[in-house]
């Protein structure tokens, strides 16, 4: 079997040497080229596994673009030296396939070429590893909007670097729910993920918090405690509103992030930490410095890395996704379950929703407790919700985009009441059970319309004015499937 082949283009004599050595060690093909003649391999990138660009080099953007063009689905590895990513360009960040920071460990370079497509560089096969982390991040972060496509992009480019990332967002937006899936598309997603939310901890816990503490550091001390740096080590800690955070906590936290390292509250012992930071905050930092309640150096060591989560209401056409989804978690925690029609599908689409997904959560979880595994038409919703009218328009977009995923279940459709005083039945003075009524006319319509189209769902469907796969949702609720 033929050793996979790497393209190195560097111009760093010290680092293509340490390199080879490298590559050659692990079983690797490694080819060297510099800045100036690396145009003559063009005609061998098809069959490499992987081509690694050096920093430095002479018109470095135009040398990745042009064997991105070259190999199409060869992914392409910038080399720069460590603590520098914040001055290259986002552009190439977000181009490249990975930035690696230089000096690395055999470690990381080992669980990096396992991500490459060994084999079929054209075909794009990646190994399993690769593919569970991608898939683990789309299944979290629910949505079909152009920003949320954009967030798992970012993802995707800044996962298998150490790099520090500064989630920004409005509170409910699913911000730790980005940062659990840029961990678990790292390289250390096999290690802990560790959040603290530094809102929520007094000031003066926090470092105890934070860095551990040993015994009889202070009142109440009884024994010795790791703090959250120490049990994040080898994978990520996540700092949830880090705008919240005291500013002789900012001091502290900035010297760890600098120095790699700290004490536990009542030691002078230095404890080393290999730890991924993920920050995030819904306040607007550079207005926290202007006010001295944040510090510029700590937010610039922040802010290698910034991914912006927009509002839920600026991506309106994710709510149905996001629905599915909070259905299906009850479902699974065995906490009810609910189905929602289209026309209350469309009021819910045009809310503000100034809580976010978090909002959007609780109202699913309210609504399966008031109407237990029942269907939820637009009168059914909270009153706030009654002001905006039904746009058949909306719900027309947002069935194009559901029917896109296979994977997802149809939301179901029945005609809504449209306020008409226009009496198409006449009410017995005795009264009826309209709940059976319905059904019994439903159930009619549907033999009817199913006769005259030969039992064709599809077609039937159709005569009826509705999806097909609500006329199947309809046939299994009344046992009429053949």
């Amino acid at each position: 079997m033929a050793l996979p082949r790497i393209l190195l283009i560097d111009d760093n004599k010290s680092r293509v040497l340490e390199l080879e050595t490298i590559f050659q060690f692990i079983d690797y093909r490694i080819e060297i080229s510099g800045s100036e003649e690396y145009q003559s391999s063009d005609s061998k990138i098809g069959q490499l596994a992987a081509i690694f660009v050096g920093d430095g080099i002479d018109k470095q953007a135009t040398v990745i673009n042009q064997v991105i063009d070259w190999g199409k689905d060869t992914p392409v590895i910038l080399l720069i030296n460590k603590g520098t990513l914040s001055q290259v360009s986002s552009l190439i960040v977000q181009s490249v396939f990975y930035v690696l920071e230089w000096p690395t460990s055999y470690t990381v370079l080992k669980a990096l070429l396992h991500r490459l497509p060994i084999g079929d560089a054209q075909a794009g096969i990646y190994s399993p590893e690769v593919i569970d982390r991608r898939k683990s991040h789309i299944q979290r972060l629910k949505g079909k909007s152009h920003a949320i496509v954009g967030i798992r992009k970012l993802i995707d480019r800044v996962a298998s670097s150490d790099a520090t990332v500064l989630i920004l967002g409005e509170s409910g937006t699913g911000k730790e729910v980005v940062a659990r899936s840029l961990h678990d598309a790292s390289l250390r997603s096999d290690k802990p993920f560790v959040p603290i939310n530094c809102g929520a901890i007094p000031g003066e816990l926090l470092e105890s918090e934070l860095f551990g503490h040993e015994k009889g550091a202070f009142t109440g001390a009884l024994t010795t405690r790791q703090g959250r740096f120490e049990m994040a080590e080898g994978g990520t800690l996540f700092l949830d509103e880090i705008g919240d955070m005291p500013l002789a906590m900012q001091v502290k936290l900035l010297r760890v992030l600098q120095e790699r390292s700290f004490e536990r509250v009542g030691s002078n012992k230095t404890i080393n930490c290999d730890v991924r930071v993920i920050a995030a905050t819904h306040r607007c930092l550079e207005d926290e410095i202007k006010e001295n309640r944040f510090r510029e150096d700590l937010f610039y060591r922040l802010n290698v890395f910034p991914i912006e989560i927009p509002p839920l209401k600026d991506r309106a056409e994710d709510i149905p996704l996001l629905i599915n989804d909070l259905i299906n978690r009850m479902e699974a925690s065995n906490r009810g379950s609910v189905r929602l029609t289209h026309a209350a599908l469309s009021l819910l689409m045009q809310h503000d929703w100034p809580g976010n997904v978090r909002e959007l959560a609780n109202l699913i979880e309210r609504l399966a407790i008031m109407n237990p595994k029942g269907l939820v038409d637009a009168v059914d919703l909270p009153e706030k919700f009654h002001k905006f009218q039904v746009s058949d328009q909306i719900i027309n977009d947002v069935e194009v985009n559901l029917e896109d995923d296979e994977n997802l279940d149809p939301l179901e459709v029945i005609a809504s009441f449209d306020g008409s005083s226009k009496s198409l039945a006449q009410l017995p003075e005795q009264g009826i059970d309209l709940k059976e009524y319905l059904n019994v006319l439903e159930i009619d319509l549907i033999r009817q319309a199913l006769n005259e189209c030969s039992g064709v769902v599809a077609h039937a469907a159709k005569r009826l004015n509705m999806r097909r796969t609500t006329l199947v949702e309809k046939l299994r609720k009344y046992d009429m499937q053949r």
